[in-house]
């Protein structure tokens, strides 16, 4: 009886150790999506700096003659 209660205590404890790393790898997955989405985030931020609409004004000037003035 004794044997059989320390039996079910090891294997609860196994099972709460595998919860703790099916959160930990829970964690791990969101903080890898977060990171992504920022990343996503920068790229998008970059394609409004550099849109082409931008990129067209930029030409502009750099091929106006009033504004090569030095």
């Amino acid at each position: 009886m004794r044997v059989e209660r320390e039996r079910e205590r090891e294997r609860e404890r196994e099972r709460e150790r595998e919860r703790e790393r099916e959160r930990e790898r829970e964690r791990e997955r969101e903080r890898e999506r977060e990171s992504r989405e920022r990343e996503r985030e920068r790229e998008r931020e970059r394609e409004r700096e550099c849109s082409p609409d931008t990129l067209t004004k930029l030409m502009y000037i750099q091929n106006d003659p009033l504004h090569n003035v030095t």
